[in-house]
């Protein structure tokens, strides 16, 4: 066996049965924060799945080459103090990786607390796979998302309401019209359509007074709280504390994101039927672009305006 003083191991001059002990015992000299390079003639996934089931979740996994001859896989342990990154929290930095995420249907918003690892072993997924797809989103410079992390939490409470709330404004009212005329005229053949507008219904009776709290009484104490960090002020909020309306609008997006979820699996992900008229096919695509913009509506809330005040109120009050 030979390794470089770059930690580089090139497997293929191993015995097959020496293999993977050398690699665990390598990554067991590892100090947190410094890596090992693999090199192999294929894939080495195995190992991921193995070190992550008798080391935990220690380490990081970055593909450097991919066949079609050599594979080199960078493995990186972290650092003792270092956790890792919950779904919710790498969509919050970067706004593309959601896209990833939404791919695959991961949850980032209600769901937003498990790590990549715990999600996608939830579904089954490739990990590997998607860690990839994260790591080559960072790479990507094509697209440049907007800096939503980087906002004061007075100007994304105002993002929100005028980009968000007056979408769901506008867009929810015709959806209620449209389910319900779409279950009338097409219910007999398509049983399903019945169910989806009860839960389009539930949607709206949950939306609507969702909405109006925020607006009336949490974004402004926000804004509160925003304002006495400029003017270096001690506050005594008048609710005890801001997680508690928080923790309510949180409960709510869990109900209409499972609202959403029952949607789907009755529509088969929004399948539009071959004798779906213009209002049907409109229907789906109105319910799957209000979907979509209902997840990026609660990761900004539940994974930045509300994670973000709650650390801003605990400087603030005495």
């Amino acid at each position: 066996m030979q390794t470089t003083q770059d930690n580089i191991l090139d497997v293929t001059t191993l015995e097959p049965r020496l293999k993977h002990p050398t690699i665990f015992r390598m990554f067991d000299d590892l100090q947190g924060g410094t890596s090992l390079v693999i090199h192999n003639d294929h894939d080495p996934k195995p190992v991921y799945y193995q070190l992550l089931g008798e080391r935990g979740n220690i380490f990081k996994w970055e593909y450097q080459e991919q066949g079609p001859e050599w594979w080199k896989v960078k493995i990186t342990k972290n650092r003792a103090d270092e956790k890792e990154e919950s779904v919710g929290q790498i969509a919050a930095k970067d706004i593309r990786k959601a896209e990833i995420f939404k791919k695959y249907g991961l949850d980032f918003c209600c769901g937003g607390k498990k790590t990549v690892k715990e999600a996608c072993a939830e579904k089954g997924l490739d990990v590997t796979r998607i860690e990839q797809e994260l790591q080559q989103a960072d790479k990507n410079p094509s697209t440049r998302p907007l800096p939503y992390n980087e906002w004061s939490l007075d100007f994304l409470a105002d993002y929100i309401v005028n980009t968000h709330h007056s979408y769901i404004r506008k867009t929810l009212p015709e959806i209620r019209g449209y389910a319900a005329k779409v279950a009338q005229v097409h219910g007999e053949h398509h049983p399903e359509l019945a169910p989806i507008r009860s839960l389009v219904e539930h949607i709206a009776e949950e939306l609507v007074p969702h909405m109006a709290k925020e607006e009336k009484v949490l974004f402004p104490y926000i804004k509160h709280l925003v304002q006495a960090q400029e003017h270096n002020e001690i506050i005594t909020p008048s609710f005890g504390s801001v997680q508690y309306p928080i923790s309510n609008m949180e409960m709510d997006h869990t109900v209409i994101a499972e609202d959403f979820e029952e949607i789907k699996k009755l529509s088969i992900n929004y399948t539009i039927p071959q004798d779906a008229c213009a209002s049907y096919s409109l229907l789906y695509r109105m319910l799957e672009e209000f979907e979509d913009d209902l997840h990026t509506h609660i990761h900004l809330e539940n994974n930045i305006l509300f994670v973000k005040a709650l650390e801003l109120e605990k400087q603030l009050v005495k």
